[in-house]
């Protein structure tokens, strides 16, 4: 039976944006060849740490959301712990209650999305009403 889980793993400041992206496919790659469904995924961008781990005090979070067998996070976690570009990292097996909230936060994060992505749209319409107005 599949569980929904949430992953987030803090990655080494000192990586390029193209050795982020293969670190976070690398573990997309683990989890869907186990079988398990991503449900979503969160790039949370270079943040400070509460307190410096392995001599570093920012690090690149990354959150991962996905349904999986639970005999899965056991590999899941032991690559994380190989993995010298992860610093630290924490998955949790999400309740019911959890569940709902993710599903509404994701939503609510890809309407700000969609919403950015039209505010340029919206005020180049705007200008160019405004220059006909002229």
């Amino acid at each position: 039976m599949q569980k929904q889980y949430e992953a987030v793993f803090i990655m080494t400041p000192v990586l390029s944006d193209q050795q982020m992206k293969e670190t976070v496919d690398k573990f997309k790659a683990i989890l869907t060849n186990g079988g398990a469904e991503i449900v979503h995924e969160e790039n949370w961008g270079l943040k400070k740490l509460a307190y410096p781990v392995q001599h570093k005090s920012t690090g690149f979070y990354q959150l991962l959301q996905f349904q999986a067998d639970p005999a899965l996070i056991e590999k899941f976690d032991v690559e994380l712990k190989r993995d010298e570009r992860v610093i630290r990292w924490l998955t949790t097996a999400l309740d019911k209650h959890a569940v709902e909230y993710a599903a509404k936060r994701a939503q609510k994060r890809s309407g700000q999305a969609t919403e950015q992505a039209a505010a340029p749209a919206q005020e180049t319409q705007s200008e160019t009403t405004e220059n006909k107005e002229e």
